[in-house]
Formats: C-alpha cells, sequence, structure tokens
C-alpha cells in the first residue's frame, strides 16, 4: 500500500466510531484513559419542555469512562442540558488506568461515588448480586417514564437482568446501532468484472472464485473476527443456527451440533481449501486486513457498518473509484432467509450504588433520560444551541465533519450521558453511502439471541464442564475447516461433546432462561 494511502487510512481512524467503538462492542474502545479528577456542572434545555417530576438541585459523585477520542470535558454543553432538565450536576472523576481495574479497586475500598459508568453488564452483574450497587426495578413506582420504556423494549429490559432477576444497570436502547455488523464489498471492483451481488452462498462461491480468478495473490473474502472463531457468532443467522446455546420458540439449543452448523463449516472449509479466505485467518488481525482490502488483495468482508466510510473517505484520495458498499446477506440454506448477526447492542451503561445517600433523588433524574424529551436531548442536544429542526428534519448546527468531531466538542452521546439514543442524530453526519447501508442493512436483522445469566452454582459448572465443551467444540470445528478432520467424523464430534456433559449444561442454561422470562418488569 503506498505511504499516502497508508497515513489517509490513519488519518481517517476516528471514523471508527461509527465502527463498533462503543464500550461493550465487539471491538472494545482503546482501555488506557486519561488521568485525573475533574468537576462538572451544568445548565440548559433539551428539545422540549421536560415533563419529569426531578427538578431540584443535586450534586452527584461520579465514577465515568473517559475515551481517549473524545477525552472528559467539564465544559461540555450536555452538563448544561443535564442540569436545566433535571437539576443535576455531576462530580465526576476519570480512572487514571483501565475502568475496569478502578472499579474493582473502588467497590473493594468500600468508599463509592454515588454513581459508577461500567463497561460491561457482566461487571455491574457480579457486583450488584453482591451487595455493591441498586436494584434499578426497587424504583420503577417512582420512574414513570421508565415504566413506559420497559413495556416498550421488553426484549431489551429482560436481557439487562442478572441471575438473580435484579437490573443494576440502566439499560440503553439505540446506541447499539453503532455495533451493527454487514456484509461490505467492493462494488467497484464488481462492476469492472460485471458481478452480481450474491444472493446465496453457492452464489458467494463463485464469486470469490471469478475474484480468485482475475487477482491470483489475493484473498477475496477476508475477515478479523477469526479469533476465538468469532466469524462462525456472524455467519451462523445464515444458516438458522447460533455459535453456542440459544433459546429458539421455548426450546433451548446448541447450535454447534446442528446440522446446518455444519454446512456452514463445509462452506468455510471449501473457501479455504480453495484459496479463497486467508490461510492465516485464525490470526488476521485489523491492520493486515485493513491492508488488505485497500490494495485489492481482499473484496468481500463482514464487519461493522462504519468501515464503510471508513475505507471510501481514506481511500479515494488517491483511487477516486474505491467504494466500498453495504451487500445484501447470502442465504445460506435452500429453504432460508437472507439475515445479519444481530449484536447491535451495548452492554455498558450507568450504575448506582448501595452506599449512595441520594439513591431516590437520583432514579428521578434518570427517569428522564427514559422521556422523548430525554432522548432528543441525549441524541441532539437543544433545539437552537446545538440543532435546528426545518421540516421536520433536525439537523445539527456547526460544521462539524463526523460524528466523533461532535462528541468532542459537545459531549453528547459520551459515556455517562444518555440511555435511550436517536441514531438518526449520528447518521445524519454520515455520507449518503453509510445511511444507504443502514436503510439497506435494518431489513436483515436475525433473531436476538441474549445469553443466559448464571446463577453462582451454574457458573461453577460453566467454569468446569462448560468450559471443556467450549475447548473440545472450538478445536474440533477448526479441524473441520482446516480439513484436518473429515466430515464424516461429525457424528463422533457430536457424541464427544454429549460425553463431556452437553445435556447438563443445556439444562442449566434452561434453567436460566425460564428464571429471566418469568422476571415481572412492572
Amino acid at each position: 500500500m503506498k505511504k499516502s494511502m497508508m497515513i489517509a487510512l490513519a488519518s481517517v481512524m476516528v471514523v471508527s466510531a461509527l465502527a463498533g467503538c462503543s464500550s461493550g462492542g465487539n471491538e472494545p474502545a482503546a482501555s488506557e484513559k486519561p488521568a485525573g479528577q475533574t468537576q462538572g456542572n451544568a445548565s440548559g434545555e433539551g428539545g422540549k419542555k421536560n415533563d419529569s417530576p426531578a427538578k431540584e438541585k443535586n450534586t452527584f459523585t461520579m465514577l465515568v469512562e473517559s475515551h481517549p477520542n473524545w477525552p472528559y470535558d467539564k465544559e461540555w454543553v450536555i452538563w448544561d442540558l443535564i442540569e436545566e432538565n433535571t437539576g443535576a450536576s455531576f462530580e465526576v472523576t476519570t480512572p487514571s488506568g483501565k475502568l475496569d481495574d478502578t472499579v474493582n479497586l473502588t467497590i473493594s475500598s468500600g468508599t463509592m461515588p454515588d454513581v459508577m459508568f461500567m463497561g460491561n453488564r457482566d461487571m455491574a452483574n457480579k457486583y450488584g448480586q453482591q451487595g455493591a450497587l441498586v436494584n434499578i426495578l426497587e424504583y420503577t413506582d417512582m420512574m414513570p417514564n421508565f415504566a413506559k420504556w420497559l413495556e416498550q423494549y421488553p426484549e431489551v429490559a429482560q436481557s439487562q437482568l442478572a441471575a438473580d432477576g435484579k437490573m443494576y444497570m440502566f439499560p440503553n436502547e439505540g446506541f447499539g446501532e453503532t455495533n451493527r455488523q454487514i456484509w461490505i464489498h467492493r462494488d467497484d471492483v464488481f462492476q469492472k468484472h460485471g458481478l452480481k451481488e450474491p444472493e446465496t452462498f453457492d452464489e458467494l462461491l463463485e464469486v470469490l472464485r471469478v475474484l480468485k480468478k482475475e487477482y491470483p495473490d489475493s484473498y477475496p473474502f477476508t475477515f478479523r473476527f477469526g479469533p476465538n472463531l468469532m466469524i462462525l457468532r456472524n455467519l451462523a443467522a445464515h444458516f438458522g443456527t447460533h455459535d453456542t446455546y440459544y433459546m429458539d420458540n421455548g426450546e433451548i439449543k446448541y447450535g454447534p451440533i446442528e446440522d446446518n452448523y455444519k454446512k456452514m463449516l463445509e462452506y468455510l472449509n471449501t473457501m479455504y481449501k480453495e484459496g479463497l479466505i486467508p490461510p492465516d485467518w485464525l490470526t488476521v488481525d485489523t491492520k493486515k486486513w485493513q491492508d488488505m482490502l485497500s490494495t485489492n488483495k481482499a473484496f468481500v468482508t463482514v464487519d461493522y457498518i462504519g468501515r464503510v466510510d471508513f475505507f471510501n473517505l481514506a481511500m479515494r484520495a488517491e483511487m477516486p473509484e474505491y467504494t466500498m458498499k453495504f451487500m445484501t446477506p447470502p442465504i445460506g440454506l435452500p429453504d432460508g432467509e437472507a439475515l445479519n448477526y444481530n449484536g447491535h447492542v451495548v452492554n455498558s451503561g450507568l450504575t448506582v450504588a448501595s452506599t449512595s445517600k441520594k439513591i431516590e433523588s437520583f432514579m428521578k433524574v434518570m427517569d428522564f433520560f427514559y422521556s422523548e424529551e430525554g432522548r432528543i436531548m441525549s441524541s441532539w442536544g437543544k433545539e437552537g444551541e446545538t440543532f435546528k429542526n426545518e421540516s421536520g428534519q433536525k439537523q445539527f448546527l456547526g460544521d462539524y465533519k463526523e460524528i466523533t468531531e461532535l462528541r468532542k466538542s459537545t459531549g453528547l452521546a459520551t459515556n455517562g450521558t444518555y440511555t435511550w439514543i436517536d441514531y438518526d442524530a449520528h447518521l445524519s453526519l454520515a455520507s449518503d453511502e453509510l445511511k444507504a447501508a443502514y436503510e439497506g442493512a435494518r431489513q436483515y436483522d436475525a433473531p436476538y439471541r441474549p445469553k443466559a445469566e448464571l446463577n453462582e452454582q451454574e457458573l461453577e459448572v460453566n467454569t468446569t464442564v462448560g468450559e471443556q465443551i467450549q475447548k473440545y467444540q472450538q478445536e474440533n470445528v477448526t479441524k473441520f475447516i482446516l480439513g484436518d478432520k473429515d466430515f464424516s467424523e461429525w457424528e463422533g464430534y457430536v457424541e464427544g461433546l454429549k460425553k463431556l456433559g452437553l445435556e447438563q449444561m443445556m439444562d442449566i442454561q434452561k434453567s436460566a432462561f425460564e428464571r429471566a422470562k418469568n422476571v415481572s418488569l412492572k
């Protein structure tokens, strides 16, 4: 790759804010955070008149992550808007190192701030069940907007519950769109060689073979989700299965023993044998993946939807024809559907310390974030100050080139400032191609498959029996793809999983799913 192209790719890295940079996605944000302790207070109005009952002035202590691309700033307008709408201001502390380490130390010290931002729900559930965090559901009677939100998004709410049926982290909705993953292809190369988007995996094979013939030193289909076999998580939906345990119409299933899962592996085995995917697909990292897609060494990939702009903006400086474009997901089964993996959720968020003296006051503040007015404020800011409304269409005020610039300047959609987001606010700064990708992608969402939350006893079994099953499964699946194991040995592989205790693990998973399903959110 030419030096100038490499520089261009580096300079556009900030666009990856639209490519899975929110905490809780599959490509975590950088873990090193700026040191320091600062204070922020605020005022302003978000969109419309606030109907929230929380208006009394209150200052809360808060631990929040400071992202390197938009480091925490006490002068952000978002703090002003929050205070005017809710009466809340914050004394903010940011970690000097990794967020998780700081959370661990803070909780173990016994001196916790009122509010803590956590990067993953598993951590919140762990500490919540130990008594360090408040069960948010106990306060729904004083949170009318939140109660309505729970009714509007029951599946999201259910997926946020801990094994004890309690909710320790405020749920997010909307912002997960940044973690949407899709098929992307080099449309200019397809057009050059008269190739149509493949509708099935059989057609995909034929397209990849043509590209391999035209570009012999290429590996037409490449991806960076090889480690831990994460690519199978993305492809499983195309074959009507899943990469682990899942609930389907009330029945617990384990995808890696299903015939449809086997068919998926057979396609990957063919791709590997024919050189249609890189020989080192298990270890391809982000840099190598980017290099291949920017130098005609690869033409089809699966990744975050924001990569459409990520590549196009960088590459067109020297290759004006370069066009990464959304591709309809190919169908894996004769009677199957065109579906993309549904993982566009955010598993990070705010928690409330059980030691806080202001729990009820903060719950009233958070209720505003689940109102339509709160959604507008968190997404767009204040009409006339950060956005304008023309003929029903909102537009940001200010010459922001992309969402990272907006977040750094205003604090909108930064950690600790949102729960419910109108993602059209972010798309308003995207290219027409990326907007079209979202419009297309939203038609092909596979069912969301939340993982079961295991209790302490179940976790003990999972760390022994469950981990043995996972290790055996991954080792054998890798061998099937690489051709080190013949598919005639499939039944033996399945029996091996059963002997390790698969039935026991499936019973545990079923109990966990049913336990969550029976929890009342009212």
